[in-house]
């Protein structure tokens, strides 16, 4: 572990300091927590932090074994986002207690993940003279690169529910339902349901299990669809401004903050 540390330490320029410390402070939480969860033999979320250590790692093997070079602000938003997600979100329930964390989540998902697309093009721009892509293809390419993860995103979260019986894709109460499925007529017409107060849902005995108060229990359609309305924002806008960077480099070096670049990094002895 000492020779893992001292490696990244010494494969890191001065400027990425800010990214070891980051990285190190996460780790001490992850493990602390981990160390807390196995106190309280809830050896699931144990895994969850083993795994998120390996994660956290994975940025610096990316570099070395890429030879790429990620921008400083982008590699501390991804470790913050690794954490986010699955100490903060997971563990500590903020995706329950914050309705809004998984929004946010995937609207940064959106955005980063349209800054790598991005990069793997305008890497392949920059180093084959042969290939010259306008900036409006990078940024669609970008684009569709994004939303391409995104869907790959959600196909994983309902194999999960589906299959482990998790609650990846959470459930939400509706009031209102407009379906077909109920047209005693068979003639394609929408019967709407509305204001519905509460939901009573029973066994095949007859046992009340449940009661649901307010209306009707959606089971993650809406989720689905707005974690993928979240991620085409998050695209949209970080396409824009790849799109304005390779217009004009100058002006907009903002998005430099977001691309990964091609660089050779020092051997490790």
């Amino acid at each position: 572990m000492k020779k893992l540390k001292q490696q990244i330490k010494d494969s890191y320029k001065e400027s990425k300091r800010s990214s070891v410390v980051v990285y190190f402070t996460l780790r001490l939480l992850v493990i602390l927590t981990l160390i807390r969860q196995a106190f309280l033999h809830n050896y699931d979320n144990v895994l969850l932090c083993v795994l998120t250590l390996i994660l956290l790692i994975l940025p610096f093997f990316i570099q070395r074994a890429f030879k790429i070079t990620l921008p400083n602000l982008l590699e501390i938003i991804i470790l913050c986002f690794i954490f986010s997600a699955e100490i903060l979100g997971e563990i500590n329930s903020f995706y329950i207690h914050i309705p809004e964390w998984d929004t946010i989540l995937h609207t940064l998902n959106g955005f980063l993940v349209a800054g790598i697309g991005f990069s793997l093009v305008d890497l392949l721009n920059k180093n084959i003279k042969a290939v010259n892509l306008s900036p409006l293809f990078v940024s669609i390419v970008a684009f569709s690169f994004s939303m391409t993860i995104g869907v790959m995103w959600e196909f994983f979260e309902y194999s999960a529910d589906r299959i482990v019986k998790f609650d990846m894709q959470k459930d939400e109460v509706i009031s209102s339902i407009y379906t077909v499925s109920l047209d005693s007529t068979k003639s394609n017409q929408v019967i709407p349901i509305e204001n519905i107060d509460h939901t009573i849902i029973y066994d095949h005995e007859g046992n009340v299990i449940t009661t649901i108060p307010n209306g009707y229990l959606d089971i993650g359609l809406r989720d689905t669809m707005n974690d993928l309305l979240v991620n085409f924002i998050g695209a949209v806008i970080f396409c824009c401004f790849g799109y304005l960077y390779l217009q004009n480099e100058d002006k907009f070096d903002f998005a430099k903050n977001f691309i990964v670049t091609h660089e050779q990094h020092p051997k490790i002895k």
